[in-house]
């Protein structure tokens, strides 16, 4: 790791170097008291066509609201994109002057950002910097400058893995998330639950319309942390293609840009995590929820095919997507990936389970990637199957004939979550996972609580009135997906409930609409789907049954009140 000085010469020889990092002064001459000005501007990954970098000004003059920071490359180097800085290019000469919340430059204050770049050939470091006009002298800053191993400064290294990430850990609050769900009546009473953060496009990264980006959550989420363990929960949701099979969650890239994928996606997100100064940070990965399962299920050969799903199983972009993400982000030490995993009413059939087990391994063992850069798998991912049916078992019979042959349970070997995230392990296991591995299970939109919860079990005139009578989730088929109404908010998140399940998660972020009812001009590549229609009534998917859809719903991932307060109504268990 390269370490930087904090103390420095008033003057400083020039260095050329390309070590990733350079300090600048400025002094009128060697024997200068101090320097009016440092530069600290580090390279933190750099994947031979583009980088991203940090840079740190530290104002040692006279105090100034305003601050504009300048520097010329020497090669190739084009900036795309920064943050906390507003930065351009014109030539070779790059300006990056302050936003409107950090133009006070105190005596000896600093101000950071951040900025990505494309480049080929060599990625010098610059020359020279000014601030406001004032010349700066460049240090280059390598491995082979003096440093105190004892510097308190110097960010942590990255520690081993623990085995369960949440274990003794607190868990990352969205600020975002938790002021809207604040403002809501009666929001305060779930407000300081920890959500996941989505990056859901390109732009997440750097912060949507003002929005924060990932820099923001990582460095609210070390302010949260204290001095003791946290967990921050990241959804890398960006395919090309995808989801194929729903499109009310499709996305930016096409079915053919997995390099875009890589190098405007995943690659700055792996540069950010692997910022040292998020070492101590237990940094929580949900891999590209709802795709692999659609090359098993939504494929011809299939009732439920769809042309867009046989496209990316052709390609083969989505394992190389998950793969690639799974390896870069892998390799980051204080990262755990889990990958999606679909839900019972999806993948707990015969012929879906076992097959989609097999998918799940050939992805982790594409691009690089192995089974090791898998920490464990997460269930019901934005859905609403129940964690736990009490009132009827898979092993149950009425007058003879399966609970299997219920409509409801239709030959499903699971009737909950929680029987089928323990079952799915088990076989990724026998199939060359880790012994170790965990599970996560979303239980943001599961309570299925109010007054039509059942307290006990269905009458057994028949197998369906048994089934139906009792069982918690109450939505129209298990193939609903969208803006479910009735349903409640579930188990607040916890670590260590069950056997082999590392934590309940809310990875979903109540109130945040899983699609538009009906089709609304957006700008982020979600289209229109049928299924968050009230008033559809179906198709192969669902049994050809109601989409069971609240009305009136915004595009995907937009704040949706009415379904917020649906959620907290019907919460289980109830809100005090």
């Amino acid at each position: 790791m390269t370490r930087t000085r904090t103390a420095m010469l008033a003057a400083l020889t020039l260095v050329a170097g390309a070590s990733g990092t350079a300090l600048a002064a400025h002094s009128a001459s060697a024997g200068a008291a101090a320097p009016a000005c440092t530069v600290d501007y580090k390279v933190q990954n750099d994947w031979g066509s583009g980088f991203t970098a940090a840079v740190t000004v530290t104002n040692n003059g006279a105090a100034t609201s305003v601050w504009s920071l300048g520097w010329t490359y020497a090669g190739s180097q084009k900036v795309t994109n920064g943050w906390n800085a507003k930065v351009s290019q014109s030539g070779a000469a790059v300006t990056a002057a302050n936003e409107s919340y950090n133009g006070t430059l105190s005596t000896g204050g600093s101000a950071s950002f951040g900025f990505q770049a494309t480049y080929s050939g060599t990625n010098a470091v610059p020359a020279a910097f000014t601030l406001n006009g004032v010349t700066c002298n460049v240090d280059g800053g390598g491995p082979t400058d003096p440093t105190d191993p004892t510097d308190p400064t110097d960010p942590p290294e990255t520690g081993d893995r623990v085995d369960n990430p949440y274990e003794g850990a607190k868990v990352y609050v969205n600020p975002e998330w938790s002021a809207k769900a604040a403002a809501e009546p009666g929001g305060a009473r779930v407000a300081n639950q920890p959500t996941g953060v989505w990056l859901d496009r390109i732009a997440a990264i750097n912060g949507v319309n003002g929005g924060m980006g990932l820099r923001d959550h990582l460095d609210e989420a070390l302010a949260q942390k204290g001095s003791g363990e946290l967990a921050v929960q990241l959804v890398i949701y960006n395919l090309p293609g995808r989801d194929c099979a729903a499109l009310a969650s499709n996305g930016e890239l096409g079915p053919t840009e997995i390099d875009k994928y890589k190098t405007q996606y995943i690659d700055p997100i792996a540069a950010i995590l692997a910022d040292p100064k998020y070492a101590g940070l237990r940094i929580v990965t949900t891999v590209e929820i709802d795709s692999l399962p659609n090359l098993v299920t939504n494929v011809s050969g299939r009732p439920t095919a769809t042309p867009n799903c046989d496209v990316m199983k052709a390609n083969g972009n989505y394992q190389k997507g998950v793969g690639y993400a799974l390896n870069k982000l892998g390799d980051i030490g204080n990262v755990y990936n889990y990958v999606d995993a679909g839900h019972h009413g999806w993948l707990g059939w015969d012929d879906n389970f076992g097959a989609s087990a097999d998918m799940f391994k050939t992805a982790a063992t594409t691009e690089g990637a192995t089974v090791g850069d898998v920490h464990g798998f997460i269930v019901n991912t934005a859905n609403y199957s129940a964690l736990k049916e009490d009132h009827f078992k898979i092993t149950d019979s009425v007058n003879g004939t399966s609970v299997r042959q219920s409509k409801w349970v239709d030959w499903n070997r699971y009737t909950d979550e929680l029987s089928y995230a323990q079952a799915m392990r088990d076989k990724l296991v026998s199939i060359g996972f880790d012994q170790s591995l965990g599970m996560l299970i979303d239980t943001s939109r599961n309570g299925w609580g109010g007054t039509a919860r059942p307290t006990g079990p269905g009458a057994t005139t028949t197998v369906d009135t048994y089934v139906n009578g009792g069982r918690y989730d109450r939505r129209i088929h298990l193939g609903n997906w969208c803006n479910q109404s009735g349903a409640g908010l579930g188990e607040r998140p916890q670590a260590g409930p069950a056997a082999g399940i590392d934590a309940y998660v809310w990875m979903k972020p109540p109130g945040e609409s899983d699609g538009a009812s009906k089709e609304i001009e957006n700008d982020e590549g979600k289209g229109f789907d049928r299924m968050c229609d009230p008033t559809y009534q179906g198709n192969a998917r669902n049994g050809n049954s109601p989409s069971g859809a609240l009305p009136d719903a915004p595009v995907s991932g937009h704040w949706f009140s009415a379904q917020f307060q649906e959620l907290m109504k019907n919460a289980y268990p109830p809100l005090s």
